[in-house]
């Protein structure tokens, strides 16, 4: 039981530890280069992602999610082991579906600019 509540503890400090460093260790860049003179923009330079992208993404991820539980049900019926049929072809349709988004949002993206 303490060992349990031991590593839960370890794990959620080492990441919070790690977002701590992240977050302190980009603040001084920041600031070094605010020293330096530096442009504002430079700190604006990735892209943002819309609300609309990440409702896409999972959305289709569940789509592929779903579609894997089906096939998996319909291949457990066909014949195949359940530890083979479930996990194969929820991975496999999961990634056509992160595939899939990444296509329509590149798409989308293009036609923006």
């Amino acid at each position: 039981m303490a060992g349990e509540i031991l590593i839960t503890l370890i794990v959620f400090s080492s990441f919070f530890g790690i977002i701590y460093v992240f977050l302190s260790t980009r603040n001084k860049e920041r600031l070094a280069l605010i020293e330096k003179g530096a442009d504002a923009k430079l700190f604006n330079s990735g892209k943002k992602f819309s609300f609309g992208e990440v409702v896409l993404n999972l959305a289709l991820l569940a789509i592929g999610i779903g579609t894997g539980v089906l096939i998996g049900g319909v291949l457990e019926k066909v014949g195949l082991e359940s530890n083979v049929a479930f996990p194969s072809s929820i991975f496999i349709f999961a990634g056509i579906g992160l595939a899939s988004s990444f296509f329509i949002n590149r798409n989308l993206s293009k036609k923006e600019d």
